[in-house]
């Protein structure tokens, strides 16, 4: 029997030149879906069509993976805003575009460095912070050159909403071309940068909103006490202990109320999202003219975000870890609540789609997030009326 003779040899098999990159891209896109704590290296690893060993060879560990990628992604916004100085009206026109390309090029994985960086030890936070702030410091350069008469806590209230509104588009899935999605952002991401802030000391006295926890009660209280250490340590972080700690009572005594840690959590985040929508339908109720129903429900959201501040944190950052039936249950809760604005918003302003004006809300419940961290929730009229004021230009225009 003839021997068929052998073919060439296989060409050997060569790293690929941006191996780290997909890694890195890997490893941001599965923290963020999944959270730091849920993700295994051989799941990225398989991701990338490598072995786990080969992996460990580059990142010793998960948290070097994770450091990796979070500050990866800083890294990209601080590259990407490193322009020669022209005109300042052209500079900020370019910052602007530059950073909506980055977060659409990282649509899927851009919620790393918003909902994930806690797990970063302290020196990387800081990292990323100093990442943020030249960031913002190249907004404000042609900021200030046009808009001299800003102080600086406007103008990191400026910069900080023009981030956020971007950022935003990683915090939701609506489908919209990447080339409407830049123009929307660019329309709303200037506007928000020319808003007229309110002068401090001309905004009236807001009534005081509810906590919707309460220490009212072992049961109340459980639920207070446990957003708060989700929101200041994370849901992974956080044990059945401290929690009973928090609230003086044993530990055996939580499963009179609950089951476990993730009962709490769904349990507080079902509670929180029923107050809202009952207000909500109240306001919503009022047979007033659009714009005048979305300024009060504009007002009640911001001073119940900023009477709550731990709530919206947690659900960006630890929804992953509800149980899948709770998760499916809270994401229909969050879309109605979001339909509702996108009607109210189209009524106001007919011109707009129903896609537009569901990305308009998005983004305007960013920026009451980020910038409410930026002012550390103060809770002051002027601070409160910012907010309001940057609310109604995302929503509604300048």
């Amino acid at each position: 029997m003839a021997t068929v003779p052998a073919g060439p040899p296989a060409p050997p098999r060569r790293r690929p030149k941006n191996r780290k990159a997909q890694v890195e891209r890997a490893a941001a896109e599965a923290f963020s879906a999944a959270g730091y704590h849920a993700v295994r290296m051989e799941a990225i690893a398989a991701k990338v069509g490598i072995s786990a060993p080969a992996l460990y060879r580059h990142y010793p560990s998960k948290y070097d993976l994770f450091r990796g990628a979070v500050l990866n992604l800083g890294r990209q916004l601080v590259d990407c805003t490193d322009f020669v100085d022209t005109e300042p009206q052209t500079t900020l026109h370019q910052v602007t575009s530059a950073l909506i390309d980055v977060t659409l090029a990282n649509r899927s994985s851009g919620g790393l460095y918003r909902w994930q960086s806690r797990y970063l030890r302290p020196q990387d936070q800081a990292r990323l912070a100093d990442q943020l702030r030249l960031v913002n410091r190249r907004i404000h350069k042609p900021l200030t050159a046009l808009r001299p008469d800003l102080s600086p806590s406007q103008r990191w209230m400026l910069s900080a909403a023009l981030l956020s509104v971007i950022g935003s588009i990683v915090d939701h899935r609506v489908p919209m071309s990447d080339d409407d999605i830049r123009a929307l952002l660019t329309d709303v991401g200037l506007a928000v940068l020319s808003a007229d802030l309110p002068a401090a000391g001309a905004s009236q006295p807001e009534p005081p909103r509810p906590q919707l926890f309460s220490d009212a009660g072992l049961y109340e209280s459980l639920l207070h006490a446990s957003m708060r250490l989700f929101d200041m340590r994370g849901y992974r972080e956080t044990s059945m202990e401290q929690v009973a700690a928090a609230v003086g009572m044993p530990t055996s005594g939580i499963y009179r109320y609950f089951s476990g840690k993730s009962d709490l959590l769904a349990t507080a985040m079902r509670r929180a999202a029923d107050r809202i929508s009952g207000e909500l339908s109240m306001i919503l109720g009022a047979d007033d003219h659009p714009r005048d129903v979305l300024t009060r429900l504009i007002a009640a959201y911001v001073a119940t975000s900023f009477a709550n501040p731990e709530l919206a944190f947690v659900y960006y950052a630890e929804r992953v870890n509800l149980a899948p039936a709770d998760e499916v249950l809270l994401r229909n809760v969050q879309k109605s609540t979001i339909d509702s604005w996108v009607r109210l918003v189209t009524s106001a302003w007919p011109a707009l789609t129903g896609i537009q004006a569901r990305f308009r809300v998005h983004a305007a419940m960013a920026l009451v997030v980020d910038v409410g961290r930026l002012v550390h929730y103060d809770g002051s009229p002027h601070s409160q009326a910012c907010v309001r004021r940057l609310m109604e230009i995302t929503l509604l225009g300048s």
